[in-house]
């Protein structure tokens, strides 16, 4: 079952205003059902590139999207227009300049669901290579979390430790977390307050189980990247892990690489 949030349909609710190439069946039917219209959308490989490029949580102009998702100009401003009436991408101006990034975490959450429904793409058809593939499943973004082996590494050993607790779709810090996270100048307190959602068990598209989403993710992946622990790959969502980010993991996960 898709790790995505129950109030996913209204959340992205699409009105139905314009002809559909499908006649009036298909119209009727997304006006039923708005998820199968969002959908329809994840449908086409080159809308995929391009939100995936978005994942990392960046802006990019169109033709930096365009040549990620190997289609036209006049393409990619076809296929962005119909996210952006999505409301899966938005736009900002500055100057003459446009630049797209995801509307929200939640589109993250839909993409890593979707990928970790997904069959493994064989060996002989995978579109990036080994090692940079190999460097996307160790560890990456996913919008602004940590996510791949080690994301879900995090999360089993803060959940092993008694610091966060599982439930259908997040999880609770306990006690002791909060004791935890508070000794490495992490205050939980704070971001509970914060309008999105605490902390959100996404389901990993790599490895096939649970890493943390949310703003309890962001705050760890943040730390992470402070503590000089983590960099970021240039030209990709990949991260690498420093030699002090080492050492310190090792502690961290209470287990040997």
């Amino acid at each position: 079952m898709l790790n995505v949030p129950l109030n996913f349909a209204r959340t992205f609710h699409l009105p139905v205003k314009r002809p559909y190439p499908g006649g009036p069946y298909y119209k009727n039917m997304f006006a039923k059902y708005p998820v199968a219209e969002i959908a329809s959308l994840f449908a086409d490989p080159a809308r995929v590139a391009m939100l995936t490029d978005l994942l990392d949580g960046s802006s990019r102009p169109a033709g930096e999207l365009a040549r990620g998702a190997a289609v036209s100009a006049q393409a990619a401003s076809a296929h962005l227009g119909k996210l952006m009436q999505a409301g899966l991408v938005t736009l900002s101006q500055q100057g003459r300049h446009r630049y797209f990034r995801l509307a929200s975490p939640e589109v993250g959450v839909v993409l890593e669901a979707l990928g970790a429904a997904a069959r493994p793409a064989p060996r002989e058809v995978a579109a990036k290579p080994a090692d940079e593939t190999q460097a996307l499943r160790f560890a990456r973004t996913c919008y602004d979390h940590l996510a791949g082996i080690l994301g879900v590494r995090v999360a089993t050993a803060l959940e092993k430790n008694k610091m966060i607790e599982p439930h259908e779709q997040s999880f609770s810090v306990t006690l002791r977390g909060e004791e935890w996270f508070k000794e490495r100048g992490l205050e939980v307190a704070v971001i509970r307050s914060e309008r999105r959602q605490f902390a959100r068990r996404c389901l990993d598209w790599t490895e096939r189980h649970h890493h943390i989403g949310g703003a309890i993710g962001a705050m760890l992946l943040g730390h992470f990247f402070r503590s000089g622990w983590l960099v970021r790959r240039t030209g990709t969502r990949a991260l690498r892990v420093t030699a002090a980010g080492e050492r310190e993991m090792e502690r961290f996960l209470q287990a040997s690489w």
